[in-house]
């Protein structure tokens, strides 16, 4: 599943298992998310303080997750879908030279409502545990 190819769905049913999501985190990845997020917390731009304050690396910041949270639900959805919420917790952290993998299933379906459980992991495990309803919008 790539930016830009869309496995459009308006039938979601319970238990329907989303396409994995791989993203490699390199430093310029950690630091222009942070970034573009306006986090300018010195723990994800730079390595030295970060190690510093007692971490590996620079990491990746909640914001980053959120969106890349609805990029995948969005990507799967298709163009017409209206994410409605996103809720989130972190776990490990999302070091930089890590790749997460998000994996997505659909837990409810409620008239348009789609609700969907997803998880990223990275080498340390679970980074992102979150759940995301989004309308599907109307077929093409």
């Amino acid at each position: 599943m790539g930016g830009s190819e869309v496995t459009a769905t308006v039938s979601a049913t319970v238990g329907t298992k989303l396409p994995e999501l791989s993203i490699y985190g390199d430093p310029t990845f950690i630091v222009s998310t942070a970034i573009a997020t306006r986090d300018y917390q010195d723990v994800h731009h730079d390595r030295d303080k970060a190690q510093a304050k007692g971490s590996k690396d620079i990491f990746v910041n909640i914001l980053t997750d959120t969106g890349l949270v609805g990029r995948y639900v969005t990507d799967w959805a298709g163009p017409n879908a209206i994410v409605k919420s996103i809720k989130l917790r972190l776990g490990v952290p999302w070091y930089a030279y890590d790749t997460i993998t998000f994996r997505g299933e659909v837990t409810a379906v409620e008239g348009d409502l789609v609700t969907l459980k997803v998880v990223g992991t990275n080498s340390l495990g679970d980074h992102v545990i979150a759940t995301s309803t989004l309308t599907m919008g109307a077929a093409q």
